[in-house]
């Protein structure tokens, strides 16, 4: 899967390693950039595409409110050195997941959620998963079905997974939820189209997504994105 990095200088990537170490007393490894003080503060959770790995999103860090404390998780399931995801593709053309990877793997997210809530000293309103291609479509399975697990969802270059949206229902009053939804228009990997139809989904479910268009840009996260992405999360947290 694409990396992100090329977005953000070299001096904060190499800044990031230099600082971070993979921890392992969650129920998914991660690496935490947190402040140290203690204080109860909005906790940010990167969640890694295909082919990836929890150093790929922490980065964005630098882009964002400094305020907050970010993790950046890395994905259950190993595909190679250093290369993880969150599911197996299921079946050919439309990109869904095997389901039983995604119960686990959705499982394993909502637990270290809320241990890394109680960790860091969050309360649920105020966690908010940041995902990228397959994992926006994590923060969807997650969100969507959990929503009192976090207080916000943002799917960038994502989709709804089939098996979730048959699942979805109508009618119901939906649990407050913020969420972002971020496209580029040339995406060759994750079509805009699947971005806009997650949009029209969430409004039929009552839910009031941001909804970002990035013209011309492909499968990856523009710095236009980082800076509307640092708007909602600041918006949350006046």
């Amino acid at each position: 899967m694409l990396k992100v990095f090329a977005l953000l200088t070299l001096l904060a990537s190499t800044a990031v390693h230099a600082q971070t170490t993979l921890q392992s007393d969650l129920p998914l490894k991660y690496l935490a950039q947190v402040h140290p003080d203690g204080d109860a503060r909005p906790l940010v959770i990167f969640l890694h595409g295909y082919g990836s790995n929890e150093a790929d999103l922490i980065g964005m860090k630098f882009q964002l409110p400094a305020q907050y404390n970010y993790l950046s998780v890395q994905a259950p399931l190993a595909l190679g050195e250093g290369r993880y995801q969150w599911f197996r593709k299921k079946g050919e053309g439309a990109y869904n997941g095997e389901t039983d990877d995604l119960k686990d793997s959705g499982q394993k997210l909502r637990d270290f959620i809320a241990q890394a809530a109680q960790k860091y000293h969050a309360s649920p309103d105020k966690v908010y998963l940041i995902g990228f291609s397959q994992g926006a479509m994590m923060t969807y399975e997650v969100g969507l079905r959990s929503p009192a697990a976090v207080g916000g969802i943002a799917a960038l270059s994502g989709r709804v997974l089939p098996v979730l949206k048959g699942e979805l229902k109508t009618g119901q009053p939906p649990l407050p939820l913020s969420i972002f939804i971020g496209h580029g228009t040339a995406d060759d990997r994750v079509p805009y189209k699947d971005g806009t139809a997650a949009n029209a989904l969430l409004q039929t479910l009552d839910y009031k997504p941001q909804f970002h268009a990035y013209p011309g840009v492909g499968h990856s996260i523009s710095a236009a994105e980082l800076r509307d992405l640092n708007g909602w999360l600041q918006q949350l947290n006046p």
